[in-house]
């Protein structure tokens, strides 16, 4: 229907996607999804799972999360109320760009999806109320695969625009290991997702 517009990003595997956007008097029409349209962007992954969470506060902090092993996930984001920064931090041993991480504002009105392949961690901040954040998984949720890095981890130095003490999160992401206890056993290495 409408061409989408991928940008690659300084994360090596990650793209930036603006699928077109049909708008009048009466509001706007895109497609977020067509799988013939991303596979002939090159695109191509078997997305079997969605989720979506519902933060009701500016300020939430999630993450930062990954699944290892057989349950790892490559993510295809997107808000669809609400504005975030979605941080993302390549955690696959042996990549170009291991160890960097990248924010992205994905907004309800910016329309943008975040392709995020599997071996990287990822987080975002609620920047507004009522955040509605939607993505697909190639890869089924593992609960004993689950794992996370702290988003407060001095390695890393993200630049989240929020006091740690103000932020809203969980206390399992407030337990979670720096990138160094992390590294320790990492189960990622490029090239072999």
């Amino acid at each position: 229907m409408g061409k989408l517009i991928v940008k690659a990003t300084k994360l090596q595997d990650v793209k930036l996607i603006t699928p077109a956007v049909f708008g009048d008097q009466r509001g706007f029409f895109t497609e977020t999804y067509s799988d013939r349209d991303f596979k002939a962007a090159g695109i191509d992954f078997n997305f079997i799972q969605d989720n979506q969470s519902l933060s009701s506060q500016a300020g939430v902090l999630r993450g930062l999360h990954f699944q290892r092993g057989q349950a790892a996930q490559t993510k295809l984001i997107r808000v669809v109320t609400g504005a975030v920064l979605d941080v993302i931090v390549d955690v696959r041993a042996g990549s170009p760009t291991y160890k960097q991480w990248e924010g992205y504002l994905l907004t309800a009105s910016n329309h943008r999806q975040l392709l995020v392949p599997r071996g990287f961690a990822h987080g975002f901040l609620t920047l507004t109320d009522n955040v509605n954040f939607l993505y697909k998984c190639d890869n089924y949720y593992d609960a004993a695969a689950d794992g996370g890095i702290s988003f407060k981890t001095p390695e890393l130095n993200i630049n989240w625009p929020i006091d740690f003490d103000k932020a809203i999160t969980s206390e399992k992401d407030a337990a979670q290991p720096t990138f160094t206890e992390f590294e320790q056993n990492n189960p990622f290495v490029y090239g072999e997702i």
